[in-house]
């Protein structure tokens, strides 16, 4: 059994990891949100606890005796980082051994990628911040989840996992259509299911050896012409919108754009205005590798299978 504290533990995708740790029926979870833990559902081995993550000193108590903690804080909420480096100080002082930061999404190549994808810049910032905790001695182990895209995406508008909300992507398999860079086709992206993500999480926390820093989780490794193929071998070929990539890095970002956006209760115009130069910013992420994540957690969970894209599209949209 392991102890383990979520931060942000009503977030779409924390509901999906807590989901699976139940499932184990081994661990106890000290469940974090900001909210009555009345509004929240009750499940075996989960204890909601309200917090504002504004007092260091509830949350080393509320860690003690707690192995791992897992972060999913949005980054772009938490300005200066402050509420993350202080689960991060607490779990410290509190003797917490693992901790894992709030990425679930871009690989190592993010910080080339800020001017495009400007709201993740809290997870750089996070990540140097866990690097010079450890500089002279290791003080915790953590591990940067890295995920690429959520293959539920292309399931949109199909529900395809039991908490997390999809958007249509770049690349839309309902309407058949793509917005894309010209010359993209051998760039790459990582397309990892959330109930993967939770699975692989789950097995994490259990893991017996050391948590490597940056933790790739890869369910399908795919060029962008690859993803077109698979369209045309199910029967849904693309119409694809090609844009140049200098007219797509020339987009100048504005912080109204993204501070403050909750996919789940901003309203529809703030959104649609969001997601209308977000998608443009994540072609730059693309274009330089951000979504191209590492498979650290892939090699040290070899017997684990994962859902690959086509099996996925094929099983949501049939085939031929």
């Amino acid at each position: 059994m392991v102890k383990i504290a979520i931060a942000s533990a009503s977030s779409q995708l924390a509901r999906e990891v807590i989901d699976a740790l139940v499932a184990t029926q081994k661990h106890e979870i000290i469940a974090l949100g900001r909210k009555d833990p009345a509004t929240y559902p009750s499940l075996p081995g989960v204890k909601w606890v309200q917090t504002t993550y504004e007092d260091k000193a509830e949350l080393v108590r509320l860690f003690k005796g707690v192995e791992t903690v897992l972060s999913f804080s949005p980054v772009h909420l938490d300005v200066g980082n402050v509420a993350q480096k202080r689960l991060i100080d607490a779990a410290v002082e509190a003797g917490v051994k693992r901790f894992a930061p709030s990425e679930w999404a871009t690989g190592v190549k993010l910080e080339s990628s800020l001017d495009g994808i400007p709201w993740y810049t809290g997870k750089v910032e996070v990540a140097r911040y866990l690097e010079n905790l450890n500089k002279e001695k290791k003080v915790i182990e953590y591990t940067r989840f890295q995920v690429g895209v959520f293959t539920n995406y292309l399931g949109h508008p199909h529900k395809t996992s039991n908490h997390v909300t999809t958007v249509p992507f770049l690349i839309d398999f309902e309407s058949q259509r793509a917005t894309l860079v010209e010359g993209s086709h051998n760039d790459v992206i990582v397309w990892t299911t959330v109930q993967d993500i939770a699975n692989v999480v789950a097995r994490a926390v259990e893991y017996e050896g050391e948590w490597p820093a940056v933790g790739g989780i890869s369910g399908s490794r795919l060029t962008i012409g690859e993803i077109l193929r698979i369209g045309e071998a199910i029967g849904r070929p693309f119409t694809v919108n090609w844009l140049k990539l200098e007219d797509v890095e020339a987009i100048e970002w504005k912080a109204e754009w993204y501070e403050g956006i909750d996919l789940r209760s901003s309203p529809p115009e703030k959104l649609e205005q969001f997601l209308g130069v977000a998608l443009k910013g994540i072609l730059i992420g693309i274009n330089r590798g951000a979504y191209a994540v590492s498979d650290e957690w892939n090699r040290l969970l070899p017997d684990y299978k994962f859902t690959q894209v086509e099996d996925f599209v094929r099983k949501v949209w049939g085939g031929k």
